[in-house]
Order: structure tokens, then sequence, then C-alpha cells
């Protein structure tokens, strides 16, 4: 199932909206982007149905007005650009060195040089800056166990928000690369393996988790 839940101001609690059957475990979800408020709500979920050269993930960059340049990932284990202008040349900007698959990618969203990617069952976060490639800038790694979900700060540039099995959701000062990055600057931990994480685009202080049959609304 799908649920669409809201903040209720009266109460200040967070009810369900809508709920709908979901054929398929849902493996990523996303509304239409729209920051004017001029479309339809319209939300977009994947999983069992789209199959595009075996790719895990896909994200637009915010670059050129956000409509041509894109990335992907998938089971080769490669973060590949693509340009909407020209999609019969694609260009490798990262490798896994044991070419595990690459199964999450999310793009900065104030400063598209940067993106984030994570392998399969892989414990960090590899930070990638496309005007050096096939080089990581950063390695996020203080998770003890297999990242699930990722999301860049909708207000700032340097701050991104990692979640993983090991119950913790951690929020990471990047702003000092190319010098490594050893500790995030906030944790939380959860009472069950977290499987995925976002980021309030129009709400920067807050950010919601999902961990066994819960999700829940956390203030930065």
């Amino acid at each position: 199932q799908v649920q669409l839940v809201g903040l209720d101001e009266e109460s200040s609690e967070f009810i369900c909206r809508n709920t709908f059957d979901h054929p398929y475990p849902t493996t990523k979800l996303m509304w239409i982007p729209d920051t004017k408020g001029v479309y339809p709500d319209l939300l977009a979920t994947s999983g069992d149905y789209l199959r595009v050269w075996r790719v895990y993930d896909i994200a637009f960059s915010r670059a050129g007005g956000g409509r041509d340049m894109f990335a992907s990932v998938g089971a080769d284990g490669s973060v590949r650009m693509f340009d909407l202008r020209h999609l019969e040349h694609s260009t490798i900007i990262y490798e896994d060195p044991q070419h595990h698959p690459l199964l999450r990618l999310c793009w900065n969203k104030q400063d598209p040089n940067y993106l984030a990617t994570m392998a399969m069952d892989g414990m960090e976060v590899v930070i990638l800056d496309v005007r050096v490639p096939c080089t990581p800038v950063a390695r996020l790694n203080n998770h003890r166990a297999c990242v699930n979900g990722i999301a860049w700060a909708p207000h700032s540039s340097c701050h991104i928000c990692t979640a993983a099995d090991d119950h913790q959701a951690l929020i990471w000062d990047i702003q000092q690369m190319p010098r490594a990055i050893e500790d995030p600057i906030l944790a939380y931990t959860a009472e069950g393996e977290i499987n995925n994480v976002q980021w309030a685009s129009t709400q920067p202080d807050w950010i919601a988790i999902c961990y066994n049959n819960c999700l829940e609304i956390l203030r930065v």
C-alpha cells in the first residue's frame, strides 16, 4: 500500500489523507515537480513495471533548467550521465571498484555539480563531482550496516542525510571537501532498520524516515 499523510494544524499530528493499493512493493515515489502549484497533484511510483537498461534509479540535474541532463545507476555498477538531446551517447562518471550494483542516485538540489550514490548492500555513500569523473570527492562511511536511503538538503548544497539498516539517520556537512568527512553533525536512532529517507523540499526543518511499519517525521 501507499499512504499519503498530511499535518493536521490543529492537533499537530500527521494523519492519513489517502491510501491506495500497490500491486508490488513500491521502490520509489516522487511528486510532480511543481514549485508554483500550477499542475495537478500527480504522484509517480515504481515497482515491477519499469524496465530500462537494468536502471535501479534515475535523477535529473537542475542544470540548464532541469530538463535535459539526467543520470542513472544500475546493475553494472556505473553512474552514467545522459542528455535528452543526444541519447545515443552517455558518459560514465563513476564505476564501483568491485562492480557492485549501484542502488540509489541523488542529485544535489542546490549545486548540480554534486551527486551521491551507494552500492547495493554497501555501508558507505559516495559523493561525486561531475567535473572530476571517476574519482569520488568524499566517502561517508560511519554506518555499520547497509545504507538504504540518501537525501540532499533542499536549502543547502553542503548537507545530506543518509539512512541505513543500523537504525541510524545521519546528517553530514560536506563543505570541507575534498578533505575527509569523518563524522556526521547530527544522528538519530530509530527503533528499526530505516528503509527510506526524504527531506521536505519546501519546509527544510523536516525529514521523514520509514522503518518497520512506521513513518516518522523528524524536526532537524
